[in-house]
């Protein structure tokens, strides 16, 4: 039996697991009085969601953006970098942020991904202003200690066979893919994303000797209206979902 011994006023650790704690009275400044109407605002806001975004917001970045087949404009190195400050905040497995980006813009970059595209692609990845190159590293678990320092997390992935590391890095880069497309968007850039290349060649012209594999590429820059076909219709969402 744990004594309760202590005087009121004197809270212990033993005194939390006394028989009658409906008798301990905490010092007054560990209890601060919140006023009725603070704490009805306090709970509403706990119970509440965040203020959708604007409108003009949700069309520039999902109604109404597009597929862009012609780019015009520049982006330059602060755009990539604002763009790359904003994308890398989406929610990765263990933080571990897998994916890993080429910013295509050199004539002898350029020269080296040109081989690896398929002829319908080549001509608007050329005169595009950028081309992302988005990547992932199968070798991410060597940055987790620094990502997810909360625990050993390397040790949940160095030991798993390739096969394993390649299907997690390939599911968190192309979520981050994603957050590319939709930061783009929300700085202003217009995107065209594509899988129409060979991955084996843009590898080993970018990627020789690293564990670094690509996924799937983006052009970047302002993009021509009349270079867009009539809007595709989606699934609704009975098609699409279903609540259980």
């Amino acid at each position: 039996m744990v004594s309760c011994s202590q005087s009121p006023g004197r809270l212990t650790r033993d005194t939390l697991h006394c028989a009658h704690p409906r008798k301990l009275r905490l010092p007054a400044r560990t209890r601060p009085e919140m006023p009725d109407s603070d704490s009805k605002r306090h709970d509403a806001t706990l119970n509440s969601f965040k203020p959708t975004l604007p409108d003009a917001s949700l069309d520039q970045v999902f109604r109404q953006a597009r597929t862009y087949n012609r780019f015009t404009g520049e982006v330059d190195d602060a755009t990539l970098h604002r763009l790359y400050d904003l994308l890398k905040w989406g929610p990765t497995t263990s933080n571990s942020c897998p994916a890993r980006f080429v910013f295509v813009r050199s004539a002898e970059a350029k020269a080296r991904l040109g081989p690896a595209l398929d002829e319908g692609n080549y001509k608007k990845t050329m005169a595009a202003p950028c081309t992302a190159i988005v990547a992932y590293d199968v070798a991410f678990y060597e940055k987790v200690p620094v990502l997810f320092p909360h625990t050993d997390a390397r040790g949940w992935f160095d030991t798993k066979p390739e096969a394993d590391l390649r299907t997690i890095a390939l599911r968190n880069g192309s979520l981050q893919g994603a957050y590319l497309l939709m930061a783009a968007r929300a700085i202003g850039l217009d995107c065209g994303p594509m899988s129409g290349f060979d991955n084996a060649k843009v590898d080993a012209a970018f990627f020789p000797g690293t564990s670094w594999r690509s996924n799937f590429l983006v052009n970047l820059g302002k993009g021509d209206p009349a270079s867009i076909f009539p809007r595709s219709p989606r699934l609704n969402f009975d098609e699409a979902c279903r609540i259980d």
